[in-house]
């Protein structure tokens, strides 16, 4: 279910962990993680990454339908090898590894890979980065907890319900829709809606997602920084961001009220809250740390 984003509407509006051992003489060289496949459906603009026969491929300009090569049109460079060993520690000392990652979503859509939430933790680095390493750990399952909710187990890139496509045109605001009045349905981990989430999220990421929402469904970069973004910056329903209600210890119950509380709080969708709750547990379970208190909202 994408988020409604019903307060903001009525207002108009992821360098290797350092470890405590000794560095062998030589370390071994890995190959990049693969970025996300590439999908002859898709369209790639100029920057945008695919994985492609074993190789990283980026895109120098708008292409669609033209798998990746070092001939044809020109428009893939080869960014070489991808995939293979990996190295054993946590890019950037993020506190969920890879198959910890792995373990939350075992049915997850190979579009959100793990290296596409490592690469966007820089836009946000107090993200699962601020406190104790038991909280650290705590926001870091509040998150995706959340999204686990939000997606079907990070499954669904785009909102199922086309019909509602049409609806999340906020045409009050000065700039409109200019890349359609259906082009700002739900997509990525958090079900970034509407025209003035995509122009917000845009200017704070310093990408233009008002004239380029796709890039939330084709760049899993792009879709994680979003996710991000509203967890680290929007208050939605609630009164406080889900990152500072993990952060000062108002508890999980108000990351949901962040996100999607005038829908699911105060007794209005119990089965909803549940669902996330039980997503909290199993993750922090997965981590080893408890769940803190103040789970419902």
């Amino acid at each position: 279910m994408p988020l409604r984003r019903i307060i903001a509407l009525l207002a108009s509006a992821v360098s290797a962990l350092g470890l405590a051992a000794l560095l062998p003489l030589a370390s071994p060289a890995y190959a990049a993680s693969c970025a996300a496949p590439y999908s002859a459906s898709a369209v790639y603009t100029g920057g945008m990454t695919a994985s492609y026969s074993g190789h990283n491929w980026s895109a120098k300009w708008w292409t669609q339908g033209e798998a990746p090569s070092t001939g044809g049109s020109g428009v893939w460079a080869d960014q070489g090898d991808c995939g293979g060993s990996t190295p054993p520690t946590n890019p950037g000392g993020f506190v969920v590894s890879e198959a910890q990652f792995n373990q939350m979503f075992p049915n997850r859509n190979s579009f959100y890979t793990y290296s596409g939430l490592t690469a966007a933790l820089s836009a946000y680095p107090g993200f699962a980065n601020t406190g104790s390493d038991t909280g650290k750990k705590q926001e870091a399952a509040a998150f995706l907890a959340n999204v686990s909710h939000e997606t079907g187990g990070l499954v669904y890139i785009v909102e199922q319900n086309t019909a509602n496509y049409p609806h999340y045109c906020d045409t009050t605001q000065p700039y409109g829709c200019p890349a359609g009045q259906a082009a700002y349905y739900g997509r990525g981990p958090i079900q970034l809606s509407w025209n003035f989430n995509y122009k917000a999220a845009g200017d704070a990421l310093g990408i233009d997602l008002l004239h380029n929402p796709n890039l939330v469904q084709t760049d899993a970069a792009v879709a994680w920084k979003t996710g991000l973004w509203y967890w680290n910056t929007q208050n939605g329903p609630g009164t406080m961001t889900a990152h500072n209600a993990m952060v000062n210890g108002a508890g999980f119950g108000q990351t949901i009220r962040s996100i999607n509380g005038s829908l699911e709080c105060d007794g209005k969708n119990p089965a909803q809250v549940q669902s996330r709750i039980n997503a909290y547990q199993s993750f922090t379970s997965i981590l080893g740390v408890p769940t803190g208190s103040n789970l419902s909202c």
